[in-house]
This record gives structure tokens, C-alpha cells and sequence, in this order.
């Protein structure tokens, strides 16, 4: 079965052979794609059936259907060469590491050689994390609770249900009207990993994941198979008898829940695990910066603030309410406002917006004036054009403030820290005007 691969807005001509799709497999996608919540009125937001090409947005991820795969993957400037096996390795790996930080998953990719991050899609790759996960820790022994259970029995266990045991039972004192409670599998847990299991294995196309997947379905035989719709997400608790587990209930959500989005057709139409970039990019950012901030005096919001930007003067109704990106706050004063753009700008001299959407700036002096706080960031991923060093690409002054608004970049592809980046910049006392990421 053939396995498609391109970058975000780039187009897969239609057509036979190597590097063309057919017009029919281009139609299966299309028709998947717009089933997704990301695909926007009309369809669109994530493939665009044109006449001569199917064209990627900016949504990536996989989509399966009946004949072929079509694996969506971010531009992201890993410094290989554009179109090479080395590059697709590098992107997929920079992916997954986006995935792990923004969902604050432990993953260890240790085990897959550079010829499985070429070969595997996105979606075989987590499927493989995701059973070397749980491979790991059914080995350690599945989670069980105590529940409570009603059952006639010959015996006595537990207490007698005596009104039932004098209704039901009044003629046949043979049999016992028993309430009991025992430690039981069949959990709201594991029938969640057990419906992850059988949803992963009807996506995968991997004979060694869906071999996996299978011999993991036999190990959960004794949990009820429960539809996605009707599991019970609310009564899943961890604490420290099941932390183990914590993992692999988040890979659960992102793969049978809307984080990032998750969509299934009806039987053998397809399945597809989509991520929009944009939001993606923010919590990436946004659990980076959380994570180089804790336990400082500096505590970080994200997507808070929640203030309004207009007031009805016929109800006093507010209005038009902002979610900036990242708050960062000293005590209860607003020191800084980040906001996350998936968008590359430009390093043109001849262009002094360097690309930057009005809109963008516009959005900046609402946060300006609401939260006045004395420093704006618009954060961008960084790219070669930029040149070699990440960090401030221009910085203004509001007019007629003291706000200082930064345009920044932020390698993805280097794998460093964002603790070292930024940590010192703003904890250990440097000059006000030359806060974070410089």
C-alpha cells in the first residue's frame, strides 16, 4: 500500500508513479480530512482538492484510508538536505520531541534506529511508543480497584441485601442476595487503554505494531470491550498506586479524545491523527517556559488573563475577551506577554515589518494597554533565513509608552533546553531591558 509523504503547504501532484498521487486516493483523503473539526467551514483547513494536486495546510499528522497513507509533516528547518530521507528522520524526531514536551510525556526513543524514523510515519512511531509503554508496564502488573458488585450466590459474601433476599429470593433460601465489594481489572482505566488498543490496531498499517497490538489485546481479555463514546473518562484517578499509568493515559487522550484531534470515519472509510501547528507550537512554548520559571518568584499563565477588551454600554456586558499565549508575572504585576506565532517571517533589510502580520501587532497592543506589562514578545520558529542564532530579530518601542515589543525566533531543531536559554536571562538579575530570550 503506498505511503505518501509531504511538508506542510506543499502540493502532492495528481497522477501515476513515483511522487503523484491517483485522483481516486486523492479523493478518499480529502473526504477524510473534511470530517476533521480542523477542517473549518467548507472543508479546506487541511487538504485542498485542487484540480491538478492535493495541497497540505497547516495541519499535519497522518490520514489512513483504504489504498494508501498520507503523512502531513511541519516545516521545520532541521538543516538537511530539503526532500531527503535524513531531513524526514529529523523533522519526525523534532515532532515527536514537540509532542512529548507539550503533553509532558515521557518518551525514550532510544531504541529506534535512524532507518525506523526514515521508514515509519508519525502514527507507527507513537503506536510503537505507545506499546513499548504499555508493554512495560502490564509487566509490572495491570491496575485494579475495588468495586462494588450485587450477585444471588449459593454461599454468603460480603453482607445480605435482606429486602431483596425476602422479595427476590422469599421461596428459594438456596440462593444468597450478596453485597460485596472485590479487587477487580475491569476498570475505568483499563477499559480505556483496552478501547486504544483495538482503535490502534484498526489504524495501523504496520504488520509488527498490529502484532503487538494483538498479543496487548489478548493481556486485556478480562476488560470490557466499552465504545469510545461511552467511556468513562471522569472516573480515572491517579495517584500513587497507579502514577505508572499516567503516560499512557495521556497517549490515550491524544489518540481517542480531541488533544490535538483525532478523527475516525465510518467503518473502512479511514482514520487520521491531525495536530494544528499553531496550537501545537504554543504549548510546546508554553510548558517550556512553565518548566524554566518553576520555582522562581516568576509564575507563568497560560492562555489566562481572560480580560475583555470592550464594555456594552447599553448592559455593561463585556465584550471581545483575550487569551494571551503566556502571561509571566511577578507577584501580581504582568511582567511580560508571549505570544506564539506558527508563521515564518522574514530577515529582508529592505522590509522593516520582517513579515510580521498587522493583525498580529494589533492583537499585541490590546495585551499592551490590558495587562500593561512592560515587555511583548512575538515568537516565531526560527529558520535559516534568519540566520544562525535564534533569539530578538527586532525590537520597537510602543508609541508613547514605555512597552518594549520584541519580535524573537525559537530553534526547534537544535534540541537545547529552553532552561538554559532563558532561565538566566530572567532569574539571575540581568538589565531589565534585556530579559528573555536575547
Amino acid at each position: 500500500m503506498p505511503a505518501y509523504s509531504i511538508r506542510e503547504w506543499e502540493a502532492l501532484p495528481h497522477g501515476d508513479g513515483e511522487g503523484y498521487i491517483p485522483p481516486q486516493l486523492a479523493q478518499r483523503l480529502v473526504a477524510l480530512a473534511n470530517t476533521s473539526a480542523l477542517a473549518g467551514r467548507g472543508g479546506g483547513g487541511v487538504l485542498e482538492d485542487r484540480r491538478d494536486n492535493l495541497k497540505a495546510r497547516g495541519v499535519v499528522g497522518v490520514l489512513a484510508v483504504p489504498g494508501c497513507t498520507l503523512e502531513i509533516l511541519p516545516k521545520i528547518d532541521v538543516g538537511q538536505k530539503e526532500g531527503s530521507a535524513q531531513e524526514t528522520r529529523d523533522i519526525r524526531k523534532r515532532l515527536v520531541h514537540m509532542l512529548a514536551v507539550a503533553l509532558d510525556l515521557k518518551i525514550e526513543t532510544g531504541r529506534m534506529t535512524d532507518l525506523d524514523w526514515q521508514r515509519e510515519t508519525l502514527l507507527e512511531i507513537l503506536i510503537r511508543i505507545f506499546c513499548d509503554k504499555l508493554t512495560e508496564a502490564v509487566r509490572r502488573g495491570m491496575p485494579r480497584r475495588y468495586t462494588f458488585h450485587e450477585d444471588d450466590l449459593p454461599t454468603l459474601r460480603g453482607s445480605l441485601n435482606i429486602p431483596r433476599q425476602f422479595t427476590r429470593h422469599f421461596a428459594n433460601p438456596g440462593r444468597l442476595a450478596c453485597r460485596y465489594d472485590a479487587l477487580s481489572q475491569d476498570i475505568a482505566l483499563n477499559r480505556i487503554v483496552n478501547a486504544t488498543i483495538a482503535h490502534l490496531a484498526r489504524m495501523s498499517r504496520n504488520a509488527a505494531n498490529v502484532q503487538r497490538l494483538r498479543e496487548l489485546a489478548f493481556v486485556y481479555a478480562d476488560v470490557a470491550d466499552i465504545s469510545i463514546p461511552a467511556l468513562r473518562w471522569d472516573d480515572v484517578v491517579i495517584d500513587r498506586t497507579n502514577r505508572a499509568w499516567q503516560d499512557l493515559f495521556t497517549m490515550a487522550q491524544l489518540f481517542l479524545r480531541n488533544r490535538y484531534q483525532t478523527t475516525s470515519t465510518g467503518s473502512g472509510q479511514g482514520s487520521a491523527l491531525l495536530f494544528e501547528m499553531n496550537a501545537l507550537f504554543e504549548d510546546y512554548i508554553g510548558r517550556l517556559v512553565s518548566r524554566a520559571l518553576a520555582g522562581s518568584e516568576f509564575r507563568v499563565t497560560l492562555q489566562g488573563g481572560r480580560l475583555f477588551c470592550l464594555t456594552s454600554l447599553d448592559d455593561a456586558r463585556p465584550v471581545f475577551q483575550t487569551k494571551p499565549d503566556i502571561l509571566i508575572r511577578r507577584a501580581d504585576q504582568v511582567t511580560h506577554v508571549i505570544d506564539t506565532k506558527w508563521k515564518k517571517i522574514s530577515a529582508r533589510i529592505d522590509d522593516p515589518k520582517q513579515g510580521v502580520s498587522q493583525a498580529d501587532i494589533y492583537q499585541m497592543m490590546a495585551y499592551a494597554h490590558l495587562y500593561r506589562a512592560p515587555r511583548l514578545t512575538l515568537l516565531y520558529p526560527h529558520h535559516a533565513g534568519l540566520g544562525n542564532d535564534e533569539g530578538i530579530c527586532a525590537r520597537f518601542r510602543v508609541t508613547d509608552q514605555e512597552t518594549v515589543l520584541e519580535t524573537a525566533s525559537f530553534d526547534i531543531s537544535n534540541g537545547k533546553d529552553l532552561v538554559e536559554r532563558i532561565l538566566s536571562r530572567i532569574i539571575d538579575g540581568i538589565d531589565e531591558a534585556d530579559l528573555v530570550l536575547q
